[in-house]
């Protein structure tokens, strides 16, 4: 894999967030916002003319709480929820989840460790402190969804997630380059986990460029080693595009 290409003034920008804009921590509560990150998105997004959203597993409401007071485009639970440039959210019906809930909460009270975490339409099982539970939380968990078509379970990084079926970053990420101010442009996505997969797989046939963060073997052609190496090319990013004049519909940056 290679470090990266520079942004160029018409890219649309797209970010995980765990794990590439913040380290991960023990607990999805106990991440550590880096106070130049704000402001640094801020700008990020004016000099891309607005096309720059987030793209992650967290709600959006989450988001927006460790990203204030900025409100930017962003697709949530995976792309369960996505609000567009405009600010117009967009969210799946929630399915029954009750059971999912319950064997969740169950285990949770049986196994030290395990936390559990209730999403608008998911829930999510970590076991970051209790990495041993692995096979026991995905065996629980695939007993319970059974034969539900509605229904899927994902993968991530110490953690089981219940959610919708057929929905994904790489669908979120499609939808937002069907729209203003993010289509026609060249896209690029950057993501540390195996539910990124997907967003690296509708970038790059665009001819966009798609970044894994950390280690692991992944489809995308360029990588950064960590949270701090993507903010330094942010940062880094900033200054080329500060520095370089807009060509799009004409208008001086």
């Amino acid at each position: 894999m290679q470090t990266p290409p520079s942004l160029t003034r018409d890219a649309a920008l797209f970010l995980d967030f765990d794990g590439t804009l913040v380290g991960i921590a023990e607990t999805p509560e106990a991440i550590e916002v880096p106070s130049a990150l704000v402001p640094l998105l801020s700008d990020l997004s004016e000099l891309l003319g607005g096309a720059l959203a987030v793209v992650s597993g967290r709600q959006i409401d989450v988001l927006d709480r460790f990203l204030a007071p900025l409100r930017l485009p962003a697709a949530g639970e995976h792309g369960v929820q996505r609000r567009d440039a405009e600010g117009q959210m967009q969210e799946q019906r929630p399915p029954d989840l009750q059971e999912v809930l319950d064997t969740a909460n169950e285990l949770a009270r049986v196994y030290e460790g395990l936390l559990v975490e209730r999403k608008h339409a998911a829930i999510a099982l970590h076991y970051r402190l209790a990495p041993q539970l692995e096979a026991v939380c995905r065996d629980a968990l695939m007993r319970t969804i059974g034969d539900q078509p509605q229904l899927e379970l994902m993968h991530g990084k110490f953690v089981f997630e219940v959610k919708p079926a057929g929905i994904n970053k790489g669908i979120a990420i499609d939808a937002f380059l069907r729209e203003a101010p993010f289509a026609g442009r060249t896209p690029v996505f950057a993501g540390d986990d195996t539910t990124d997969e997907s967003g690296f797989a509708v970038v790059q046939p665009r001819g966009g460029v798609a970044i894994k963060v950390g280690s692991g073997p992944s489809l995308a052609l360029h990588r950064l080693d960590s949270p701090r190496a993507v903010f330094e090319w942010l940062v880094e990013a900033r200054k080329m595009l500060a520095d370089s004049p807009s060509t799009r519909r004409g208008k001086p940056a």
